[in-house]
């Protein structure tokens, strides 16, 4: 049986919840870009959503393909948000945590 997500990817990496959370870390409105591998056929609905449940962005991808969005935040802080994948009667859902740093490193 195949799996509905294959990868998830932020910035370009693959997204791994126990990597130095560095290495994903943006600044302030500088954009996260968040992917979503899709396997399988048909038309699979992707939502990525914040901690409070809101909706933030939602989108059709016709599987096998790839869910793609960016987002930025004004705020420095922690942010966790939702991928949620859902489609061949199958639902998929992983918690990315997102830092935002103030300003980029300086030196």
């Amino acid at each position: 049986m195949k799996k509905l997500v294959k990868l998830v990817k932020v910035n370009n990496l693959q997204y791994n919840a126990n990597r130095d959370p560095e290495v994903y870390r943006r600044s302030a409105n500088e954009n996260f870009r968040i992917q979503a591998l899709v396997d399988g056929s048909g038309a699979v609905k992707c939502k990525l959503l914040d901690s409070t449940g809101k909706m933030l962005h939602e989108q059709t991808v016709n599987a096998p393909g790839t869910y793609t969005h960016e987002i930025s935040f004004a705020t420095p802080g922690v942010r966790v948000v939702t991928l949620s994948v859902e489609g061949n009667g199958e639902k998929f859902a992983q918690d990315l945590r997102l830092d935002v740093m103030e300003h980029a490193w300086i030196g």
